[in-house]
């Protein structure tokens, strides 16, 4: 049976009132919870007050919100009259909310504080349409008639809409309940604006069926996952990743924490909840991964010793351990006998050595993501190869998933019965193919574009029928952008963006995103972006970690006046020049022409919204634009 988002809420709502679904801190920090049965008289009561106000079936709403509780409310309110929103985190620029409300036509927009109250209200002359604005937060804000006045709007806050809602509610419930039966699998249920990574945000119109097409496959996948368990939430909420684990959280009856990526915060909880299972984008797993490299740089030389020793065997373990039950990403055919020779003996030896690192070292460092954690989610973007094995090597499952906000987002993840690294299994009911620049469909090793169709792909792009038409071909293959290649065991792996390919002047086609990840496996890089497009060669723009930067400088006695000038200093340009040498080099696989002839250090980090969309990925439009004089001066001579 399928469901739409209210029914599968309301189901299990009636089945399993009593579980735990919400966990959120309250104002003094301390976790308070919130049933099945409390969340669905909030979301019923909240229903009744918007139909109240007017929404309509089909209707758009705004929803500039982070992560919190009363997101999962408002947006299943909204969903149970028919009604689709259109949501956006509060880091949002004004002049981007106002693009985005004004093309929805939102008469009503849900608003999580009074900074983002006061941010619409700074677009107010904007919005033709907007009517109606709802406070999340329950804080009191003090003017709000003034405010109204002012700004020819209605302000409400969602907690009163809550309670005026549950008063109704015995009387009305009959109204909900018949609105939410009338959904339909058809049924728009969000507009997501992409986050702009590549120009003018656009707006991906995801059904209910989309929806449905994976939260219903979540069970199916064999994964150890199942009722009662707890998922810690750190991304973005608005974004369609974490939107979609919150639905497949209440598909599995479990429950959801409510979390932040931010390091210290994000360590205390994972501590307090002592969470099962957390989604979160490979730059977070990166922070995770270099935090503890950072922590073994301070450590006594003998517990520094033994974690690189234990890491090496780890890593050498995994290796032979994958290769002994055909965990391998092969392009042909390799003979199953060998390669269980050629394992056994190592992986035989290798074994009591690896649970002696566990015992004496990896132990410690697992149980920072508490004791009862089954797994990590990566999505919106592939895992770096370092990270893969750096996690794989210590005994921490992190499986990588793959999709876009138009496929809902999930068509690949790493299967659990055969989690080999660097690849993906497809994911639901979707089909994908591989296709060459020529036309040819792929077979395994061949490098093309990856294409999909199925359940997961979008309705479209939001009043843009003929952006649509250039991503959706008339069969209904969508184009993901992205380049992928096969393996022999029906697996695939994502290789580069096909728009994001480098063409240098000799005509070499170069994937930087490979080389920025081997530069950012330097302890002293934070990130990095690989430039050269109709040039010699390539350059590299490098944002440095300013801590381990500044413990180099004091162990080799050189003297500096402030991080805020490491940038400029000739020895750290020395120090970044000859670790990018050292990482992207042929003995490391890569050809004379990826290597990165020049770089150039910034003088502060990359910025969400500036150089960085909402999921931290790189805008390297924006960032060709923004550092056009940087770029240049590493041609200049």
């Amino acid at each position: 049976m399928e469901y739409t988002m209210p029914q599968l809420f309301f189901d299990r709502v009636r089945t399993d009132g009593d579980r735990i679904l919400q966990m959120e801190k309250d104002a003094k920090g301390k976790f308070i919870s919130y049933s099945y049965q409390t969340v669905g008289q909030r979301v019923s009561a909240l229903a009744l007050s918007l139909m109240s106000l007017g929404l309509r079936r089909g209707e758009l709403v705004g929803h500039i919100s982070d992560n919190r509780a009363a997101w999962l409310v408002a947006d299943l309110a909204i969903q149970s009259c028919g009604a689709a929103n259109v949501p956006r985190g509060r880091d949002s620029m004004a002049g981007e909310l106002a693009f985005i409300l004004s093309t929805t036509q939102s008469r009503i927009v849900f608003v999580e504080n009074h900074q983002m109250l006061d941010k619409i209200l700074s677009v107010r002359s904007q919005l033709k349409e907007l009517e109606i604005l709802i406070v999340m937060d329950p804080a009191v804000i003090a003017g709000l008639e003034a405010l109204e006045n002012e700004n020819n709007v209605r302000i409400l806050m969602q907690d009163d809409l809550v309670n005026e809602g549950l008063a109704r509610l015995e009387k009305d419930s009959r109204l909900v309940q018949a609105c939410v039966e009338a959904g339909k699998m058809d049924d728009l249920a969000t507009v997501i604006f992409t986050s702009g990574t590549t120009g003018e945000p656009k707006g991906v119109m995801l059904t209910q069926a989309n929806l449905y097409s994976i939260a219903g496959e979540i069970d199916n996948i064999g994964y150890p996952v199942g009722p009662g368990q707890r998922w810690l939430s750190v991304l973005p909420v608005w974004h369609s990743f974490e939107r979609i684990l919150q639905y497949a959280i209440i598909y599995l009856k479990s429950t959801v924490a409510y979390s932040k990526p931010i390091g210290k915060i994000l360590l205390n909880d994972l501590q307090r909840v002592n969470p099962h299972i957390m989604g979160s984008v490979p730059r977070i797993w990166e922070t995770v991964k270099n935090g503890v490299y950072a922590q073994m740089k301070s450590a006594k030389p003998v517990v520094r010793g033994l974690f690189n020793f234990f890491v090496s065997v780890g890593t050498a373990r995994a290796r032979f351990r994958n290769l002994f039950f055909g965990r391998t990403k092969d392009y042909r055919k390799r003979s199953r006998v060998a390669s269980v020779l050629v394992s056994a003996l190592p992986l035989l030896v290798l074994t009591p050595l690896a649970a002696l690192g566990d015992r004496l070292v990896f132990s410690k460092i697992k149980l920072k993501l508490g004791s009862s954690f089954i797994v990590g989610i990566s999505g919106g973007g592939s895992m770096p190869e370092s990270v893969d094995k750096f996690f794989e090597a210590i005994g921490i499952n992190v499986v990588d998933g793959y999709g876009l906000t138009e496929t809902s987002p999930v068509i690949g993840l790493r299967r659990w019965s055969r989690r080999t690294p660097g690849t993906l299994w497809p994911f639901g009911r979707i089909q994908l193919k591989i296709v060459d620049e020529n036309g040819k469909v792929c077979g395994p090793g061949e490098k093309g574009v990856l294409y999909a169709k199925g359940p997961q792909i979008m309705k479209g792009y939001y009043k843009r029928p003929d952006l649509t038409a250039r991503v959706i071909d008339e069969d209904g293959w969508f184009n993901t952008g992205d380049l992928a290649v096969w393996t022999v065991n029906g697996e695939y792996s994502i290789v580069g963006r096909a728009k994001d390919t480098i063409v240098l002047s000799g005509g070499e086609n170069v994937e930087p995103v490979p080389i920025e990840e081997s530069i950012n496996d330097s302890p002293y890089v934070m990130s990095s972006v690989v430039v050269g497009q109709d040039r010699k060669y390539l350059s590299a723009l490098v944002v440095i970690d300013q801590g381990m930067v500044e413990r180099y400088l004091k162990d080799n006695h050189i003297y500096y006046t402030n991080r805020d000038d490491f940038y400029r200093m000739p020895e750290v340009h020395a120090l970044i020049d000859s670790e990018i040498r050292e990482h992207v080099s042929t003995k490391n696989g890569f050809r004379p022409f990826e290597q990165v002839m020049r770089c150039t250090v910034l003088p502060k980090p990359f910025e969400v919204n500036r150089e960085l969309s909402a999921k931290q990925e790189v805008r390297r439009f924006v960032i060709n634009d923004l550092y056009a004089k940087e770029i240049e001066a590493m041609y200049a001579n």
